[in-house]
């Protein structure tokens, strides 16, 4: 006989207090921190416990019985589903201050070091249209929110499938084979817009096949666009043939959108076959127009393909940047490393005011094209080498290519190796420049490097507006010992 387990309460006019971790908030009942999604400090809410844990409890909110004086009404007709931007119902002023908040408390709480000052966060230009990047799957089962599922008229037995459930979107959280269909983005241009929603019109009414995950069968599988601020625009659309006549019908798939968007300046495909829908160890092939764009900076133009990593948000992407040059307070007699250099970015916005840098990258791409992008800007004092950092980085390396005077370093979220944050500390630069996306991750590195430097600047910078995500830059100095 199986046991029951009893049904987990609601919890009535519950007051929201405080702004949590990953984009949710938090309350406390019975001892316990509870946190829920969707709200905002201030709201007044009923919950329904969903999840019991030793020291926390997790929920949904039932009904919001009052709503916040700091509520935001959200811009998308997709929020609280897409998982996206959850914090559009959050005024931006108050998700600048909970970014500024949680930069601080993972520094301190983590770091456990003597921090200087905080400088204010630095806002986003724009907090609309700010990507320059996005990716859409696409799947033969769309997601229903409850309340389209309760407003479906009752389905003919034996006609299960009678409706066409083929979608672009969004993956949603916890359902992994299905795609909730997304209409309007507002993170990116309209013009992206435009094109998935007549992809997904046109396909379907052509009767083409949409991936199906689980059976790893159908024609249409994904999308990515990239656009710039030189007005150029790069669509990838990923394929996966499985009958005979695919090719054809994914041909004048591409032949349509490329008759219907001339603003399309680089039209790519893929005939992916993996389990996965990576793309970065395929071969792709170009329909249209050239397989890359530029992106500037300054007076720099750097190439970007649909492999490359740039970051996303390009007008605040200079802004950051600008922080790490400034912290780097180069002279022009200076031998910098740029490590996790991606496609060279800071190592060529720096270099100019170096004697010479030396970026180190995991992707073999990556670092080819960060070479064209020296080679396109006429800088001549850069060196750039692909392979594991650890393995890269080591004091034979430095003994090779000279000490550092300054290291800029810009890791993944997981931050640095211990091994590469040891060579760092042997090569004993002068000064470190540490920009991270996660600063629980950097708040540990600088832990391991307390002894030998001290923190003098904290520079946090927001690139993602309505997400809990944020950058910081963070300036070390040597101590004198």
């Amino acid at each position: 006989m199986t046991r029951k387990h009893k049904p987990f309460p609601i919890l009535e006019n519950v007051l929201i207090e405080a702004i949590a971790a990953e984009g949710k908030c938090l309350f406390h009942y019975e001892d316990k921190v509870v946190f829920v999604s969707f709200c905002v400090p201030g709201d007044i809410v009923d919950v329904q416990i969903t999840k019991k844990k030793h020291s926390f409890m997790e929920g949904r909110i039932v009904q919001i019985v009052q709503y916040s004086k700091v509520r935001e009404t959200p811009m998308c007709t997709h929020f609280g589903i897409c998982g996206g931007c959850k914090w559009q119902n959050l005024p931006y002023e108050e998700q600048l201050k909970a970014k500024q908040q949680q930069v601080f408390d993972q520094l301190t709480r983590i770091g456990k070091i003597a921090l200087p000052e905080f400088n204010p966060i630095m806002g986003s230009i724009k907090t609309k249209e700010y990507r320059n990047k996005l990716e859409f799957g696409c799947a033969n089962k769309r997601w229903y929110t409850k309340e389209e599922i309760e407003a479906m008229p009752p389905r003919e037995v034996g006609k299960e499938g009678n409706l066409n459930e083929s979608a672009i979107g969004f993956h949603i959280t916890g359902a992994f084979d299905k795609i909730y269909p997304i209409e309007r983005c507002l993170l990116m241009d309209d013009l992206h817009n435009q094109i998935r929603n007549e992809i997904s019109r046109y396909a379907k009414a052509q009767g083409m096949s949409f991936y199906d995950i689980r059976a790893q069968h159908g024609l249409l599988r994904g999308l990515m666009m990239r656009n710039s601020n030189t007005g150029e625009f790069m669509l990838l659309v990923q394929f996966h043939y499985d009958e005979e006549g695919d090719e054809q019908r994914a041909q004048s798939l591409l032949r349509h959108v490329a008759d219907r968007f001339p603003q399309i300046t680089s039209l790519i495909y893929v005939d992916n076959q993996k389990g996965n829908d990576t793309f970065g160890d395929l071969k792709l092939t170009t329909f249209k127009g050239t397989d890359f764009i530029y992106e500037t900076m300054e007076d720099l133009k750097f190439k970007v393909g649909p492999k490359s990593f740039y970051q996303t948000n390009t007008e605040q992407a200079y802004h950051l940047y600008s922080v790490a040059r400034k912290f780097a307070a180069l002279t022009g007699e200076e031998l910098v490393y740029d490590l996790y250099t991606g496609t060279g970015t800071i190592a060529n916005f720096v270099a100019r005011r170096t004697r010479r840098v030396i970026g180190i990258e995991y992707v073999p791409e990556a670092i080819e094209d960060a070479k064209e992008n020296s080679k396109v800007n006429n800088i001549a004092n850069t060196l750039f080498y692909a392979g594991d950092m650890k393995n890269i980085l080591t004091d034979g390396f430095i003994a090779e290519h000279g000490r550092p005077d300054v290291i800029i370093t810009d890791p993944p979220r997981a931050g640095m190796h211990p091994d590469v944050v040891r060579v760092i500390l042997n090569a004993a630069p002068r000064r470190i420049v540490y920009v991270s996306c996660n600063p629980a991750t950097q708040a540990r590195d600088l832990q391991l490097m307390d002894a030998a430097y001290k923190v003098t600047a904290v520079q946090p910078v927001d690139m993602f507006p309505h997400t809990p995500h944020v950058e910081n830059v963070v300036l070390l100095e040597k101590r004198d010992n």
